[in-house]
Parts: C-alpha cells; structure tokens; sequence
C-alpha cells in the first residue's frame, strides 16, 4: 500500500509541475499588445524573454515585432539598427510562410508606421492595409481589440474601417 501511495502522489506531483510549465509558457495575446502599445523597456524585455520560452510555433512574428519595438527605445544607434535588423528578419520569415496571415500582417504595419524613413520600410503599408481590412472579422477577438486601438492613432488605419 505505501508503495502505490507514493507512486500516485509522485504522478500526481508531476502532473502538477507539467500543468504549472504549461500554464507559465502560454501566450497571452493581449498582453503582448499592451507591451507593443508601451513604451516600457522593462515590460518588452519580459515579453521577449516570456515568448522566447513558450512553446508558440509562429513565435518569430512577435519576437520580431517585439525587437523592432524595443529598437525604438534603447540608446546607441548600432544597437538601434541591431535589434531593428534582427526582428525584420524574424517578421519577415513569418510573413513569407504564411503571406495571408492578417495578425502578422498587422504586426508589420504597426512597425512600419513608426519605422524612421531611413530604414526603407514602409513599402507594405498599402497590401498590408488591405489584407487586415478583408480578415479583420476572422481574426480573433483579442487581435481585433488590438486593431481598434491601433487605428485610433494611426494614419492608416481608421476606427470607421472597422
């Protein structure tokens, strides 16, 4: 009897701590756009790092977002074109997997309309305009909350458009 006691109370110990990792590497989509909405350097960090562990598997779209973001706000113009760099090329890959996908599309936009004009990358303002507008309705609630917000600052995208 004290053997199967311990067996099931090892079980059940282990399936605590898998539930506990599981829970700890889920994706939370709103937070997420409430880091990009902030201009906090400390928020971004944890976000990179929290999505950097998770088991996301298109998590390169938000990383390479959450890098151009944190570009924006550190100092060093090196270190500035580093991070940009960085998190285009991991945006991008996403995109060109998965070229209909409206959240990465968005992701982009949001990037582009801030992105300094010496970057060069504004070319898919437009297409990336239009995908969003076609998809918004089956996109998930999160992400339309998120694109409402958006659009009340940006010179793109307009609150009437949805």
């Amino acid at each position: 009897m004290g053997l199967k006691r311990a067996v099931i109370f090892t079980l059940l110990i282990v399936s605590m701590v898998r539930a506990d990792a599981s829970w700890a590497q889920a994706f939370d989509k709103a937070t997420f756009y409430a880091s990009m909405r902030s201009n906090d350097l400390v928020e971004i960090n944890a976000q990179l790092k929290h999505i950097e562990n998770s088991s996301l598997p298109d998590k390169d779209a938000f990383l390479g977002a959450l890098l151009m973001k944190k570009a924006e706000l550190v100092t060093g113009g090196a270190n500035k074109l580093n991070l940009f760099k960085s998190g285009r090329k991991k945006l991008e890959s996403s995109i060109r997997k998965e070229n209909a996908n409206a959240e990465f599309r968005f992701l982009r936009l949001m990037i582009q309309e801030h992105a300094p004009s010496i970057l060069h990358y504004q070319n898919e303002l437009e297409n990336d305009m239009l995908l969003i507008k076609k998809n918004y309705a089956n996109l998930p609630i999160v992400v339309q909350q998120a694109i409402n917000h958006y659009s009340k600052e940006s010179k793109i995208l307009k609150p009437v458009d949805f």
